[in-house]
């Protein structure tokens, strides 16, 4: 029998070492590009991918409180992709781990709640997963577990924080702990950042996928209105909601929506008529590295107006994007600004509110109805579940007052229309003219602060990060444009991305 010399032996050990470390994965800014080419290589299996994200938020969770709760069937689903894979099955999103908004249902048999943040749905039960979570489930996708969140997306008290919610507690910023993280859609975009998972969903009626996307550093895409199906998501307003990706990159959060856009018949009317934007051939086909080059982009100006100690920093910052994007062959159009923009900003004068209150009531009661069970049937039912649960409720701190005020409305009356009318009428005549009347393909703002005209109007945006003030908390560049126009937005938030990359992993600062 030979016996292997010392040396040999050393050689053997050494190469045993290197061969585990090429198996070896880095999760830190995984793309799905990385992970499925560690697939591919027999280097990653979905379970371990699963496992290294469950043990981060195991590591994470307490100091963050963005993730609200873990499936406790991922790592079968992780298993189920693994076996497919086997078999010849793939595609970006197969075996790839999804965290989603905690408004965004999952069928109940799969032990996950679906809750809003709130006590008063801790136990109910949805009939099916929604729209969007069965495009993922048909991709492959392994459903993490639910983000946190501003409670019922923060529509329900003035003065409680963008990112508490009474289940998850107050999520916190991964770059500066102290600072805000913004919502509602805060606990997707803190996963994202944190790398608690390889991409999440968020939700947005006015501002809430943009705002956490700028203040945590992550790319966020609010889809054109009924782009992606909003049927099993806790509602807000039907008019104004939509569901897309918060993730570290444009490519990675473009991969996604290409997998959740599409006609759905639990949400018809809006679905059938946003499908006509989608493109054949997918939204990845626009990931062009040239996508600024002769682009018309409008800056408007009035939404670069910072009031930070660092806002000279903040606009020598912009400038030097505006610089590049320019060098990279975009026209810009500056100090252009919107029509009556005051006056759509002022949820008052404009009628958001009073559309909103009524809209959020009738769409809660239809969505509370058909739960297969519940503790809570309607929004009445959710008012006394918080005056009965107070303290849980932090009720003497926050309040419900926007609950009470549209428990007040009786349904979609003449107040109403008028006000949605009037929204419809400052959108055409503010966004959408000036784009027309200067031939623009897309329209730039800092962070959110343009949000609610493309709320209102139910456009598409993109925020992209843009950089960190002085305090460390990131701030981001916003692209939006008229409905459906994604491919072009995708085209030029990818192109500026590429050509400045300004992302970096959180420093979790207190």
């Amino acid at each position: 029998m030979a016996v292997m010399s010392s040396s040999s032996f050393l050689r053997c050990f050494l190469l045993l070492l290197l061969l585990d470390a090429s198996r070896a994965f880095d999760l830190q800014e995984a793309t799905i590009d990385s992970i499925q080419h560690a697939f591919a290589a027999g280097n990653l299996t979905s379970r371990e991918l699963v496992e290294l994200y469950l043990d981060r938020i195991r590591s994470l969770n307490e100091l963050l409180l963005a993730v609200i709760e873990v499936n406790p069937a991922a790592l079968r689903e992780a298993d189920a992709a693994d076996r497919e894979r086997l078999s010849g099955r793939g595609g970006c999103l197969h075996g790839v781990p999804v965290l989603l908004k905690d408004n965004i249902a999952t069928h109940g048999g799969d032990g996950l709640n679906t809750t809003a943040g709130s006590f008063a749905l801790l136990g109910s039960s949805a009939p099916r997963d929604a729209g969007v979570v069965r495009r993922l489930r048909r991709a492959g996708a392994v459903v993490l577990g639910k983000a946190n969140m501003a409670e019922w997306a923060n529509f329900r008290s003035f003065v409680a924080p963008s990112s508490w919610s009474a289940r998850g507690g107050q999520a916190r910023n991964p770059y500066v702990l102290s600072a805000s993280p913004c919502g509602s859609s805060s606990g997707s975009a803190i996963s994202a950042a944190a790398n608690l998972a390889a991409v999440t969903l968020g939700t947005e009626t006015d501002g809430s996928i943009i705002c956490p996307s700028h203040l945590n550093s992550v790319v966020g895409i609010k889809p054109t209105v009924g782009l992606t199906s909003r049927a099993g998501v806790i509602p807000v307003s039907t008019r104004q909601d939509t569901i897309g990706p918060l993730c570290r990159t444009v490519s990675d959060a473009v991969q996604v929506l290409d997998v959740i856009v599409g006609f759905d018949k639990d949400d018809a009317a809006a679905t059938r008529a946003a499908s006509k934007y989608i493109p054949a051939g997918g939204y990845k086909q626009f990931l062009n590295v040239n996508g600024l080059k002769g682009k018309r982009i409008g800056i408007l100006r009035r939404f670069f107006d910072f009031s930070s100690t660092d806002s000279s920093y903040k606009n020598a910052v912009f400038e030097s994007h505006f610089g590049t994007m320019r060098q990279k062959g975009a026209i810009l159009i500056d100090d252009l600004e919107i029509a009556n923009s005051s006056i759509i900003l002022d949820v008052t004068q404009s009628g958001e509110g009073v559309a909103l209150l009524a809209e959020f009531k009738l769409a809660l009661n239809s969505y509370l109805s058909d739960l297969s069970s519940s503790p809570v049937k309607s929004l009445a039912d959710v008012i006394e579940f918080n005056n009965q649960h107070s303290a849980e409720e932090r009720l003497d701190e926050f309040g419900q007052p926007i609950f009470l005020a549209a428990e007040n409305t009786s349904g979609i009356g003449a107040t109403e229309r008028s006000a949605i009318a009037r929204m419809s009428q400052l959108s055409k005549q503010g966004l959408e003219k000036l784009m027309v009347e200067k031939r623009l393909d897309a329209v730039v703002a800092a962070n959110s602060n343009a949000a609610t005209i493309f709320a209102i109007g139910g456009y598409p945006a993109i925020s992209v990060p843009a950089g960190y003030g002085g305090d460390g908390i990131p701030f981001g560049l916003c692209f939006g444009g008229l409905r459906g126009s994604e491919p072009r937005l995708i085209e030029m938030a990818y192109g500026f991305e590429q050509a400045t990359l300004v992302r970096k992993p959180p420093s979790f600062r207190e």
